[in-house]
């Protein structure tokens, strides 16, 4: 099983930024595709960014040009950089990893436990 611990939510004033990191431990063979998620009070949870395993991202039109996705092979984490943040960024993030726990396991999907961003105005 892969398990994904994420930190760096946090309090921030509008424009400030924050560096999301969630980082993949346990049985893990490959991480594919990554991408982070937002989920409001009280909203369904939506897809903010995303970045397959061949490294094309994709943005929500919400978070373009301010949110980054990446990732460090090598340390099994994915980050997520948040800049400009706006009071209507404020969530729960969740990150969310498409990995094979072993060389001939089918791929799942494995979600973090989510880290609460607050932007306050």
């Amino acid at each position: 099983q892969v398990q994904l611990v994420e930190s760096g939510g946090g309090l921030v004033q509008a424009g400030g930024s924050l560096r999301l990191s969630c980082a993949a431990s346990g049985n893990i063979f490959s991480i594919n595709a990554i991408s982070w998620y937002q989920q409001a009070p009280g909203k369904q949870r939506v897809l903010v960014a995303s970045m397959t395993s061949a490294g094309s991202t994709n943005y929500a039109d919400s978070v373009k040009g301010r949110f980054t996705i990446s990732r460090d092979n090598a340390k099994n984490t994915v980050y997520l950089q948040m800049n400009s943040l706006k009071p209507e960024d404020t969530a729960v993030y969740y990150c969310k990893v498409v990995a094979q726990a072993f060389k001939f396991s089918v791929e799942d999907d494995y979600w973090g436990q989510g880290t609460q961003v607050t932007v306050s105005s």
